[in-house]
């Protein structure tokens, strides 16, 4: 049985509508779902503005596709890589695709791909327009990628305190972005999920979370997985089940019960 390590994957980036500047963590996301199979960049590279790839895609092994801006004001670069996506489609050597853009122009094509049984991620700015992000299966922000960069060599979170003092020094509240739209997301999905008990797998929740919001994201709250996400709301309450066949533990949670 595939899993989705194994899962190989066209990476298609658009140059004109990413920084350069976080290549490395991009791709060390990417490898968390699959084998790039497929790396190609398009710009056109007689511009100054794209100079600053040059190190970083021969540090990664991608491939840089020029395409010349035929017309002002066209950009040509989305045509390419919508044929090259469309050519490795069919040549039926891929199981996904990653697209990097910020621009909504690939929202058909991201449609097209799922229409087709691939699995799409979208990684991008957080300015990318909304279209574009619910038209993949996941949606990964630059900003994510950066701030765990910067966080790289500190101590994890400490999930028992909704507040901490940063390594920086700076003192921030870490539930402050969590706003009510998503705990309603939450609190939903749960309910959508849960048995006659009101309990509902962790996992199958975060999966269930993804369908409605491929951009939902515990890094986009400070935290670095769903786990000690959920453990700071006050509302779930938390079981650990062990698992004697995996010699793990499954998380399952349920909307706290009223004792009265």
């Amino acid at each position: 049985m595939q899993t989705i390590d194994d899962l190989r994957l066209a990476v298609l980036i658009d140059a004109d509508n990413v920084p350069y500047s976080n290549l490395k963590e991009m791709m060390e996301e990417i490898a968390l779902y699959g084998i790039p199979t497929f790396k190609r960049i398009y710009g056109d590279w007689t511009k100054p503005n794209l100079s600053g790839w040059k190190s970083p895609l021969l540090e990664h092994a991608i491939t840089p596709i020029q395409q010349y801006s035929y017309t002002t004001g066209k950009n040509a670069t989305d045509s390419a890589m919508i044929i090259d996506a469309m050519d490795i489609l069919y040549s039926g050597k891929v199981d996904g695709f990653c697209l990097v853009s910020s621009d909504s122009d690939f929202t058909r094509l991201a449609i097209r791909l799922r229409e087709a049984g691939m699995k799409v991620i979208g990684i991008g700015e957080r300015k990318t327009p909304n279209p574009f992000i619910v038209a993949c299966d996941k949606f990964i922000y630059f900003e994510i990628l950066k701030s765990a960069a910067a966080k790289k060599d500190t101590e994890d979170i400490e999930v028992s305190s909704k507040k901490e003092k940063y390594k920086q020094g700076k003192e921030e509240a870490i539930g402050s972005k969590i706003t009510k739209k998503v705990i309603q997301l939450i609190v939903a999905s749960v309910s959508d999920l849960a048995d006659d008990n009101g309990w509902a797998y962790l996992g199958d929740v975060g999966n269930l979370i993804l369908k409605k919001q491929p951009d939902f994201d515990p890094r986009n709250y400070g935290y670095p997985k769903l786990t000690p996400f959920i453990k700071t709301l006050d509302m779930f309450e938390i079981n650990e089940r062990d698992s004697s066949k995996y010699h793990v533990k499954h998380i399952y949670i349920r909307l706290k019960q009223n004792k009265s």
